[in-house]
Parts: structure tokens; sequence; C-alpha cells
């Protein structure tokens, strides 16, 4: 094992001094939020008031169907967030410091898997920095007092616990966590059958002791059926159609969601040449405008791609092949694909694509093996150029707004 350089040792506290700024951000924000923004506040008072519509609309994602308003999403953030609105009511702030403890969750239980997986302390460090500062993680984090970012913070927990305990074994609680990401993102339904690999020892022939594979699925998939029977029942009881998401329901104020869907729909091929730039090629657009166009106005609402904003993602090429890494890239490039049809890339957003949290856990196992099989100095580099971005767009933020 080589020393480390001087150079090398320098991004240690490089990367220190990176996060320690923008924990600040998180905690101000925290403890700076006005409240009555986050709908899911709304989901919870209608639990708590015995209904299912809501009496008020924080956001876009409303629907207004036979006089009552209806919160679109599926229910559990409103179940997460019962204890905020039954302590403060349906104004009440909080919401940007739950989400900060779903975010110290998520890097614990990363923290845990990547020591499942064999990771040693050497990576460890760069590896939750990665996550927790230069993903979109961060941007969600300190956006929860929006529904659309505590859903997606929310979901990034429940999926990272199922894949901590389908590696343990623990299928039960594996589809228990698993139902809960589906309930706040419905995309967290396509991670089961990568959980069952990671549930099987790596050594394990994939067609042999077909008894255990599928106790091993009734185990895993009998919480996940109660999960989509919640949905649907949620569903029907709301818009009289257990498949009916509401979304056909929505007025959106005049801009570019309503004219993409007045012209297009929710999904549709005109979509796949905005969102494929945006997620591939898009850089860090800072908005100068005025006279001479030197006003700086704001960034780009529509979000920095990938490799652009977390570059550190490039090492996924190093990824070898396995049972465990095939599952999991088949994954990210599914759910990739599906949402390039969408009629919405994440907006709004600066420097991310928010979206990526539905694939990242999956992303990070390959990672995981990744990082095993190539070191590089210039990881660490590529997760300080992600930290760093943030930090300017923050700084951009608390200019213009």
């Amino acid at each position: 094992m080589t020393t480390p350089s001087l150079r090398e040792r320098l991004l240690l506290p490089a990367g220190a001094l990176l996060a320690l700024l923008l924990v600040t951000a998180l905690v101000y924000a925290a403890f700076t939020e006005a409240g009555g923004s986050n709908s899911a506040a709304l989901i919870a008072d209608g639990f708590l008031k015995g209904r299912l519509w809501a009496e008020t609309c924080f956001d876009l994602d409303c629907a207004i169907l036979d006089g009552r308003t209806y919160v679109v999403f599926p229910p559990f953030p409103g179940i997460a967030a019962l204890p905020l609105v039954a302590l403060g009511g349906v104004t009440t702030s909080g919401f940007i410091l739950l989400t900060l403890l779903l975010f110290v969750g998520s890097l614990l239980i990363w923290r845990r898997i990547f020591s499942q997986l064999g990771v040693g302390s050497s990576h460890l460090y760069w590896l939750l920095l990665a996550i927790g500062f230069s993903s979109p993680l961060f941007f969600v984090t300190i956006r929860g007092d929006g529904i659309w970012f505590f859903a997606q913070a929310l979901a990034f927990l429940a999926t990272s616990l199922a894949i901590h305990e389908a590696l343990a074994g623990r299928l039960v609680t594996a589809g228990i966590a698993i139902g809960c990401a589906f309930l706040s993102r419905q995309m967290s339904i396509f991670y089961v059958p990568l959980l069952l690999i990671l549930s099987l020892r790596t050594d394990a022939r994939l067609w042999s002791a077909m008894g255990d594979k599928i106790v091993r699925s009734v185990k895993l998939g009998l919480p996940v059926l109660v999960a989509i029977g919640l949905y649907l029942a949620y569903n029907h009881a709301r818009f009289g159609s257990p498949f009916e998401t509401g979304y056909i329901h929505i007025d959106y104020p005049p801009g570019v969601l309503k004219e993409r869907l007045d012209a297009h729909g929710l999904w549709s091929w005109k979509y796949v040449p905005f969102n494929l730039y945006h997620a591939l090629v898009q850089g860090f657009h800072a908005r100068f405008e005025g006279v001479g166009q030197l006003d700086l106005v704001g960034i780009d609402r529509f979000g920095t791609a990938f490799l652009v904003a977390s570059p550190w993602l490039a090492m996924l090429f190093f990824t070898p092949v396995n049972r465990r890494t095939v599952v999991s890239g088949l994954l990210v490039a599914g759910l990739v694909t599906v949402m390039l049809f969408y009629h919405s890339n994440g907006f709004t957003q600066y420097n991310v694509q928010r979206y990526m949290l539905d694939w990242l856990p999956a992303a990070l196992v390959m990672l995981a093996y990744a990082v095993q099989r190539h070191a590089t100095p210039l990881f660490p580099i590529a997760v300080l150029w992600g930290m760093g971005l943030n930090a300017v767009t923050l700084a951009t933020m608390a200019v213009v707004l």
C-alpha cells in the first residue's frame, strides 16, 4: 500500500471544510424555514381529521375533483409528517429539520452497507461525502420544505434501508422498507428483484435451492403487495379508480409544465431530447440578464447533467461484472430510460438532476465494487468538484434571492 502524497493528504481537510460549510447551510435553512409550504402537511392534516382531501394547496401538484382539493402524491410523506402536524398544525415548519434527520440516517445506513459490501475505510470517507454533499441528496434536504423533495428524501432513506436489510438477509423488513419507499416514490417498486439478488450469497447458484428462493420471495413480496394494495385503495378512494393518480385533474398555471401537458401529456417521446441533454450534457448554467446581460439573476432551473454535478459517477465505468452489479446496472439503465419520456426532468432544480435519487442506491452498490477494483486520487477530486459546485449554487442563490 503506497503512502498518500502531500497533495492527496490535503484533499481530506478540503473535503471536511466544504462539508462543514454545506452542513452550516443545511442547519441555517432548517431554523429559518417559514412553514406552510410542504403539502405533506396537508395530507397529514387530512389523516388527522379523517378525510383524504385538503382545504387548500401549497404547491402545483394538487388535483381538483368534485369541488375538493387532493394532493396527488402517495400517502407516506403525509404519514411521516403526522408528528409535525399534530404538534404545529397544518402550516407547521420543521420539515427541513426532519429532512436533515433523514439525511443523517441515510449516511449512517450507507456506512453500514459499504461495510457489508467489503469497502475499506480508506474509501468510506469519500463515498459518504459523495452521497451527502455531491449528489442530489443535499439539494432535496435543503429544500425539504417542499413535498417533492421531502418525498425523495424519504424514498432514498427507505430504499437504502431495504438494501441494508436485504444484504443482512432480513427480507420481511426489506419488503416493508421498499414498500414505504414505493408509497413515497412509485419508481422504487423496481428495486424488488435487486433486493432478492442482494439477499443471496454471492457464491449461491441462481437456479439452485428453489424452495429457499420461493420462501425468500414470499417474505420480500408480501409487504410489497400490501403497500401496492394500500396505494391502489388510496387512489380509488380519492379518484374513483385504483390506477388513477390524479395528475389528469391538475390545472397547472400558465408555464412550461402546462404547455407540455396540454400539447403532449404526461409521457411522450417529444420530451426525450430535452431530458437527454439535461441528463448527460447540460452544464452548470448561471443566468445573466439586463443591459449587456451583466446582471446575475439566477441558475437554470432545469438542472445540471449527472456527470457535471456529480462527476464521481464516472467511477461506475470500473464496476466489475457480477450478479449484483449486472442487476443494479439494468435497474439504473431502466429508470434513466423511462424518465427520459416524462414531462418533467425534476423541475425545479439547479446543480442536480434530482430524479437521479431514484436510481442512485443501485448505482452506489455498483460503486462499492468499483472503488475496490480501481483506486484513483481523481475520485476525491471529483467529489470535491460536486461539493464546490453546490457551494457556488448556494452562494449564487443567496445573491439573487
